[in-house]
């Protein structure tokens, strides 16, 4: 809770296709600043996803359900709204965005002032990706799976296994 006594409740929405450590570990960080963190899985089908709208939800789940240190409740949710009368929906106060590199920056400048406009009272907070994140996206591991590449070090057992399946 806020000074205020308000019960706080954050959104971190992305595609997650799939999910990667650098995800996870941004989801830890979020999950530090709320009450409760509802990860919001976007169905955004110009983006062509490898893995369906349910299996990045059945992921993603997975993965949280197995994260060890969790700053308040996590929930998944998927939505295909715009993000924020999705946040809005979900009573949230704050929409948390990760940055990897300054390339990262003008786009989610810009998506940023253009949430402020359609709802000025959902707050965009941005969190650094980790060193060790920095370079890591999931356009990069299924780059790498697709190849027969190790990709251990950049996603979770469970999602390893569902890129291995889906490359054959």
């Amino acid at each position: 809770m806020n000074k205020q006594g308000k019960y706080l409740i954050g959104v971190y929405p992305g595609t997650f296709d799939p999910v990667t450590k650098g995800h996870l570990h941004l989801i830890q960080r979020a999950s530090k600043m709320v009450d409760k963190l509802i990860i919001g899985v976007a169905n955004n089908p110009r983006k062509n996803p490898l893995f369906s709208h349910e299996e990045r939800v059945e992921m993603l789940k997975a993965d949280i359900e197995t994260m060890r240190e969790k700053g308040c409740e996590i929930e998944v949710r998927p939505f295909s709204d715009l993000l924020v009368r999705f946040a809005r929906n979900m009573n949230a106060s704050c929409i948390f965005r990760g940055l990897r590199a300054v390339s990262d920056f003008e786009y989610e400048f810009q998506m940023t002032g253009m949430n402020a406009k359609l709802d000025p009272d959902i707050e965009t907070v941005f969190l650094m990706a980790a060193d060790k994140w920095q370079f890591v996206s999931a356009s990069f591991v299924k780059e790498i799976s697709s190849m027969g590449g190790e990709i251990s070090e950049f996603v979770t057992p469970n999602v390893a296994e569902v890129l291995r399946r889906k490359y054959g």
